[in-house]
């Protein structure tokens, strides 16, 4: 699909698909992250492509991604703030372990500054009273 824009960085579709692929069997697998996820995702291979539409639409600017992550991860009632931390570094080793030096760096600063986003819109919904938020 061609686009408007350049990519963010140089990366391909299939590189994309990849790298989703092998986090979610990380995932699955995962004592702390696994559970959250089985308790929403019944059928792995559309939650996996519809994910990798969400990355090819943020870096590749394809127009295929349909959903509002911010709501997915606020309604789904089990997401803690404090997660995202270990779901980012589990992502970490997978890019590392998946893409040259720099497409994983530049998909990994990308990635932190969604997981910022995502853990804000988490931590607003979580509070103790006061309004102190709840980290863990």
């Amino acid at each position: 699909m061609t686009t408007a824009l350049p990519p963010r960085f140089d990366i391909t579709r299939p590189e994309i698909e990849r790298v989703v692929a092998v986090f979610y069997d990380r995932i699955r697998h995962h004592p702390g992250l696994g559970p959250v996820f089985a308790r929403h995702v019944t059928d792995w291979p559309a939650h996996e492509a519809k994910v990798a539409a969400f990355w090819a639409n943020t870096i590749l600017h394809e127009r295929g991604y349909d959903g509002t992550p911010v709501a997915a991860h606020v309604n789904a009632g089990n997401v803690r703030p404090g997660m995202f931390s270990t779901w980012l570094a589990l992502f970490d080793i997978v890019l590392n372990a998946e893409l040259r030096p720099d497409q994983a760096a530049a998909w990994s600063a990308l990635a932190h500054r969604i997981g910022r986003s995502l853990r804000a819109s988490v931590t607003e919904r979580e509070t103790h009273e006061g309004g102190i938020p709840k980290l863990r």
